[in-house]
């Protein structure tokens, strides 16, 4: 009766239905087993039919009524060679509600029946819940192809303590894992790589595609622009291959690979220098060598702090998805198949009609395809979009209907006097190459009354929730301490400046308006402002300095001087001028001129 004799645990009760899900269904198979076999062997021979549903559902059961319906499910595809005692059994448990009692007394005496040895049997059902885990949850799986050896030392286990005590991020980061985990673990396998690197996205950016660090880094590998550059990666106005699932981590994966190459397969290393760069951490390593002092990571001390915990806090990973049931980590379900399709398509289309297309939302497309920055694909590729399963065939047969013309809208835009490409560009969220390419302009130069074919999208731009402009705006109208103020940059500014001019710091304001401290600047551009005061306002063009660094003076124009030439020798804006003044088209020798010059911007 060893089976009424166990504790009635949780563990017991999935157990105990895996024995019924499993045993009773194959007793003809369990009967051709030897009692000297290993139980990894006989677990290849149990008919193994649990899903990951069933066995997920099997855990968190709270009646075993469950397991009474999943064994009589099993019983109906029962086969006519099965053994009739284990018909009889399944036959009767769908008739009836078993309690736990008679349905361990069942599953006991069909394995006395058979006459096998029960710590075997017991073992065999174990093995083949774990292979079962494994074929059907990413997690488990990642956890058979572990190569690095675990560590164990203080900086890791501080590491470890502080994921164990925010337990919610963990599961926050394994949900948002559940689309791209799977095809991670597919590209590290084809190179036969570690496969724990598939959880160096949650120390990069707790797996957010659209996540951008201080250091101008983006995408869930966190990859700076000239790196992405480096792997090959494209980055323009309308897309950004750092953050395309799909690209970003074939980049990323080779990059690792080439980084352990480089060091010679020590992954300690290799993982600190895809933090730092390689140049930091071989620079590193001889300042430890010529000091003869050990090189490994661990000793390396010229190196940033944010280096010194990246490498601990991968480790500290490692050991706790190694282990979750050691540290009672819950995991989340991922299937392992990849839960969506590519679709290819032949050219430009805008990204809400191919939601509509797809019967999706703009959101559900955004975050499977985080790299395009606009409201449509860009217009020289990628193509590719990425959409969930069962959506993809609708969408190829509807957007078949939809003639490659008309898969963006077009406007007819008459050129208006003073009107520049990059003014029309802005008004219309487009840009200039694509504006020159479309109307083969060759240059700058524009006539007035002439017309203009201009790419828009379909939607208004408030329905593009995710594209690059609306995350930014969604930043800067966060509600934050303090009182919110407006600056318009002119030129020669910096965020170094205009933090120093209202007296917070470069990251504070660069990341009220979603940018990187050393991001450039355009002129005209508006950023949000949290300072300390009660005032909020928009800061006009005379309010960007000190007042005692704005000195107004009289400019008589002389022979060959233009606006754009004034301008840019008080480093001013020409649009300024002309509202502090009344000019026309041309301007004339002797003329006076009205300026507000910044004395704190002007070179000698």
């Amino acid at each position: 009766m060893f089976l009424k004799q166990m504790p009635r645990h949780g563990a017991w009760k999935v157990l105990a239905a895996s024995l019924l899900a499993l045993t009773l269904p194959g007793c003809a198979n369990l009967g051709n087993v030897s009692g000297s076999a290993d139980p990894a062997t006989v677990a290849l021979d149990l008919p193994v039919t649990l899903d990951l549903e069933s066995d997920v559902g099997a855990a968190q059961a709270q009646s075993f009524d469950d397991f009474s319906e999943a064994a009589a499910a099993q019983g109906q595809l029962a086969t006519a060679n099965h053994d009739a005692a284990g018909s009889a059994a399944i036959e009767s448990m769908a008739r009836l509600a078993l309690n736990i009692e008679f349905e361990a007394e069942q599953a006991e005496m069909i394995l006395r029946q058979q006459q096998l040895d029960e710590s075997e049997v017991v073992a065999a059902i174990e093995a083949s819940l774990q292979a079962t885990r494994r074929k059907h949850n990413a997690w488990f799986r990642l956890q058979s192809g572990i190569q690095l050896v675990a560590v164990d030392n203080r900086r890791v286990r501080a590491q470890l303590k502080w994921f164990l005590d925010h337990p919610g991020y963990l599961q926050r980061v394994m949900e948002r894992a559940r689309p791209i985990l799977p095809f991670v673990l597919d590209e590290l396998e084809q190179r036969n790589l570690p496969t724990e690197l598939a959880l160096l996205p949650i120390v990069e950016s707790a797996y957010q595609a659209f996540a951008y660090s201080h250091g101008r880094a983006s995408g869930m590998w966190q990859i700076i622009p000239s790196t992405g550059r480096f792997l090959g990666l494209k980055q323009n106005w309308w897309y950004d291959g750092r953050r395309d699932i799909i690209e970003s981590t074939r980049a990323a994966i080779n990059y690792l690979d080439s980084l352990a190459r480089q060091f010679n397969g020590d992954w300690e290393l290799a993982l600190a220098a895809y933090n730092a760069g390689p140049g930091k951490i071989r620079s590193a390593v001889r300042y430890n060598k010529k000091r003869k002092r050990a090189t490994d990571f661990w000793h390396l001390t010229r190196i940033r702090k944010e280096t010194r915990d990246y490498v601990p806090k991968m480790f500290a990973l490692r050991e706790l998805f190694a282990n979750p049931h050691k540290y009672q980590l819950d995991l989340v379900p991922v299937n392992n198949e990849v839960s969506y399709e590519i679709v290819e398509l032949d050219g430009q289309i805008d990204l809400a009609l191919a939601a509509d297309l797809a019967d999706i939302s703009i959101n559900q497309l955004y975050q499977l395809n985080p790299a395009f920055n606009r409201w449509a694909t860009a217009p020289k590729g990628p193509h590719r979009l990425l959409l969930p399963r069962g959506k993809a065939d609708r969408f190829r047969l509807e957007v078949a209907k939809v003639p490659p013309g008309k898969r963006v809208n077009w406007v007819r835009h008459k050129i208006k006097t003073g009107e520049t490409l990059s003014e029309i560009s802005r008004k219309y969220r487009s840009s200039v190459t694509l504006i020159k390419q479309v109307n083969k302009i060759r240059g700058t130069n524009i006539r007035a009354g002439k017309y203009l074919m201009i790419p828009t999208a379909t939607k208004s731009l408030k329905t593009y929730t995710l594209s690059a402009n609306s995350r930014i705006a969604s930043i800067q109208n966060t509600n934050r301490s303090g009182s919110k103020q407006f600056h318009i940059v002119r030129s020669g500014q910096s965020l170094w400046s205009i933090s120093k001019r209202y007296g917070v710091t470069t990251r504070a304001l660069a990341k009220w308006n979603a940018m990187a401290p050393i991001d450039t600047l355009r002129v005209g551009q508006k950023l949000v402002v949290w300072t300390k005061g009660k005032r909020s306002q928009t800061v006009s063009i005379n309010q960007t300095r000190p007042s005692n660094a704005l000195h107004a003076l009289r400019y008589t124009v002389r022979k060959g001087d233009s606006l754009h030439r004034i301008a840019d020798r008080f480093n001013i804006r020409v649009a300024d001028i002309k509202r502090w003044n009344r000019v026309g088209k041309y301007l004339q020798p002797g003329q006076k001129l009205k300026l507000y010059v910044d004395i704190t911007s002007q070179s000698g």
